[in-house]
């Protein structure tokens, strides 16, 4: 379940201090393995905050301070690192960029989003699935890039509100990672030499030994088995 951002700075707030249990704030799409795989965490109680993966990022820089931060991208973890805001980050997933469509829409390939009255919905450019998509757009075609994004209808915070407004029927196609999918919505594959590199990220912020065992725990063990079987892939 994603938490809107008042309540996510408020339960860190409050929380950072208790040695019984860590923060957990991650990217949205984690939300599914690591509500999974957090509930056999020994040691301590695990408390998850999910939403985009720049907004944790932004959160942590105005001073919040979750135990632990992991990204869907290695991007915002890095910065954080060399700003002295996170530490030992590790690429620990991977996944895959696809177009997901409603059933009855007629999309079928990327060139279809660029078709005169599509409905299109993207992530917003600061959120990795934003960024992933922007990626892969400018791959190609000039004019071809212009009339996808002249389609977009709307721009979501995080990956979950992409999936939201395609199985609310208000979209025609949208970007998200193939871990996403949900019943309702059909995969369309991009062109292999359209694939961005999706890579997940994570670092301790606040230094503890319940906190490097979660993260050490997300490249092997149970979150990493769940990782797995939810379909991201191995770093």
């Amino acid at each position: 379940m994603k938490w809107v951002a008042v309540a996510a700075v408020a339960l860190i707030a409050g929380c950072g201090g208790n040695d019984d249990q860590i923060v957990v704030s991650a990217a949205s799409s984690l939300s599914k393995p690591l509500t999974a795989c957090s509930k056999q965490f020994d040691g301590a109680t695990v408390r998850l905050s999910f939403a985009g993966s720049d907004e944790l990022a932004a959160q942590i820089r105005k001073g919040v301070k979750p135990d632990v931060y992991a990204a869907a991208n290695t991007t915002l973890p890095d910065q954080l690192a060399r700003e002295g805001l996170l530490k030992n980050p590790v690429t620990f997933a991977t996944n895959e960029l696809i177009i997901a469509r409603p059933e009855g829409s007629r999309i079928a390939a990327i060139g279809d989003l660029a078709k005169p009255r599509v409905k299109v919905v993207i992530g917003a450019e600061a959120v990795p699935v934003g960024t992933y998509t922007r990626e892969v757009l400018s791959h190609l075609p000039t004019a071809e890039e212009h009339r996808i994004m002249a389609n977009v209808r709307s721009q979501e915070p995080d990956v979950k509100g992409v999936v939201g407004k395609l199985t609310q029927g208000a979209a025609d196609g949208g970007f998200v990672y193939r871990t996403d999918l949900v019943a309702g919505l059909r995969a369309v594959a991009l062109p292999h030499d359209l694939q961005p590199v999706v890579e997940y990220g994570a670092g301790v912020v606040k230094a503890s030994d319940p906190a490097q065992r979660y993260l050490d725990g997300l490249t092997h063990g149970a979150c990493a088995d769940a990782l797995r079987s939810a379909g991201f892939g191995a770093p």
